[in-house]
This record gives C-alpha cells, sequence and structure tokens, in this order.
C-alpha cells in the first residue's frame, strides 16, 4: 500500500520547514491541506509559501482558486486524491501540509459528502463552520438535539454528526435510532503517518502575534483593499478568513488599523487553539514537541526515523 506522510499543527507552529525538508529528504512532492491557501491574490495572509520555497520542492493545491467561486471540503478532497494518484504513479510520496482540520480529516477518514439538492445550501453552511477548525461547535448543535446520539458520535466524526443534524432538522425524527460506531473508518486508499508539531502555549502566542505583525508590514491592508476592489464582500467565504474578515471594517473606517490587528491576533490565537483541539483526536498521531523557531536537525532526525519505521512495518 502507497505511504502519505501528514505534517499539521496550529498556524505558526513551523508546519510548512518540516514538510518541505521532509519531503526533500523523501523526494516528495507537497499536497497543501490550508482551506485559505487554495485562493489566488490571497498571497500575505494566508502565509502561503514563498516562491522560494515553492522552488524547493513542488507544491500542489495552492494558488489556483477564484476567491470569488464557491470552493468546497468536497472538491479539495477529490482534487487532492486525484493529486495523490498522479504521485503514486510516478513512484513520488505525498507530504500533506497544513492546518485544516476538516481537509485532513477528509482524507484520513471515510466521509461522505454528498447531499440531496434541498440540503446543499444548509450542508455547504455546516462545512464552512468546520473549515473554521471547529468540530466542538456542530457537535454542540447535535447535543441539543438529541443528547443521546451525541454522546455516541465523536466530534471528530464529521459524517455522523452532519448526518444526524440533517436527520433531526428534517422533522422526520425527533431522536436518532442507537448509534453503533463512535468513529470514522480509517481510509483504506492509502497507509497515513501522521506527525503533529506543537509548541508551548506562550511561544505559539508570540509567533502568532509576531507573523500578524509581519503581515501588515508586507501589506496585508493593500491586499485586502485590492480584493474589495476586485468585487469581492464580506459575504464571500474566502473574505471571511482569520486576517480579511477583520480588516474590512477597518477599510470601512468603523474602526482602527490597532484595533483590527489585535483581532487578528485575538481570532488566530483562538483559531490555533481549536486546530489543537481537531488534531488531538486524530488516530495514529505522533507528537513533535519544538522550542526553537528555526528548524531543529534533531527533532527532523527523529521525524524521519519515525517515518522510515512506519513505512517499514
Amino acid at each position: 500500500m502507497k505511504t502519505v506522510v501528514f505534517v499539521v499543527g496550529p498556524t505558526a507552529s513551523g508546519k510548512t520547514d518540516y514538510a518541505i525538508r521532509i519531503a526533500q529528504r523523501y523526494g516528495g512532492e507537497i499536497v497543501s491541506a490550508d482551506s485559505m491557501q487554495v485562493y489566488r491574490h490571497m498571497d500575505i495572509g494566508t502565509a502561503k509559501p514563498t516562491p522560494a520555497q515553492r522552488a524547493l520542492v513542488p507544491h500542489h493545491l495552492v494558488d489556483f482558486a477564484d476567491p470569488a467561486a464557491p470552493f468546497s471540503v468536497a472538491d479539495y478532497k477529490a482534487l487532492a486524491e486525484t493529486c495523490f494518484d498522479e504521485l503514486f504513479a510516478r513512484d513520488t510520496l505525498p507530504v500533506v501540509c497544513g492546518g485544516t482540520g476538516l481537509y485532513v480529516s477528509a482524507l484520513l477518514y471515510d466521509m461522505d459528502f454528498s447531499a440531496a439538492p434541498g440540503q446543499r445550501v444548509e450542508r455547504d453552511a455546516l462545512y464552512e463552520e468546520l473549515a473554521q477548525g471547529d468540530p466542538k461547535a456542530l457537535h454542540d448543535q447535535l447535543r441539543t438535539l438529541d443528547p443521546k446520539a451525541a454522546e455516541l458520535i465523536h466530534p471528530n466524526n464529521v459524517k455522523r454528526v452532519l448526518r444526524a443534524i440533517e436527520r433531526l432538522r428534517s422533522g422526520q425524527e425527533s431522536q436518532l435510532q442507537p448509534y453503533t460506531e463512535a468513529t470514522g473508518r480509517i481510509t483504506q486508499r492509502f497507509k497515513p503517518i501522521l506527525i503533529g508539531l506543537r509548541r508551548d502555549r506562550p511561544a505559539l502566542i508570540r509567533r502568532i502575534d509576531e507573523r500578524v505583525d509581519a503581515f501588515i508590514q508586507q501589506g496585508l491592508v493593500d491586499e485586502v483593499a485590492r480584493l474589495l476592489a476586485s468585487g469581492l464582500t464580506a459575504e464571500d467565504t474566502a473574505m471571511k478568513g482569520i486576517g480579511y474578515k477583520e480588516l474590512i471594517p477597518h477599510l470601512q473606517g468603523e474602526v482602527t488599523l490597532t484595533m483590527a490587528v489585535e483581532s487578528i491576533k485575538i481570532h488566530t490565537r483562538q483559531y490555533a487553539k481549536r486546530q489543537m483541539t481537531w488534531f488531538r483526536r486524530l488516530d495514529g498521531m505522533r507528537w513533535f514537541s519544538l522550542e526553537r523557531d528555526e528548524c531543529e536537525p534533531p527533532v527532523l532526525e527523529e521525524m524521519v526515523a519515525y517515518i522510515d519505521s512506519e513505512m517499514t512495518r
């Protein structure tokens, strides 16, 4: 069975640097799992890999989607699996790198993204909520509708949570039949090797704050202004991403830049916490603790040793 390496973790944890080095070590290529980096013209606030980084290793599913057009997790899953097949055909290792938990879960688990025509708008809205990294909020909705079902369905089992909410909201059932499965089925398409990056909370907050400040210095305000001038609005999904939605009120004269920047930092810290909650629930994750800002060679070697051992199992 073919192997796919996943390098995941919260925003600003250092995923890109380690994923590139792992891909270089194995002659692999990067497949992004970031719901914001898919969009064209949104470079600074999404922390896309730089041209220099992309020159080191080929990157896929970055900088290709129109921010004015719908792009769903189902679209992402189909494109990523096609990318995997193409890399497998070249005997090349896919290295998935990203922090969008829903995208990672869509690749790891047997998840059904089909929906009846009348349900599609509602399901897309639920997916949008999940893409922001908060599976607990969706699970809380299920708990309100049917506490017993919520006790039996794991919050990360997105497929079952979604179906349960849809069935209950349809009015056809006031309480679901008991569930016997509490976890999703791991994909049989490939063997996943999961590497999680984590940092002490104070260190991660410092890195987040420094990165947001760097975004502003690099011209994020002008980037958001150009997107608005192109016809995008606060209602477009792409503009609801952290770093973009907070600057719209500033550009409309409603808040100061200082206030907008502080909101970005707060929302990013909250998002990082939700990301860790999501990734801790994934089956088979091997965590690596990072202390230095730059790549730590001993930690990288530990990752490589772990990948080697998993590949030979």
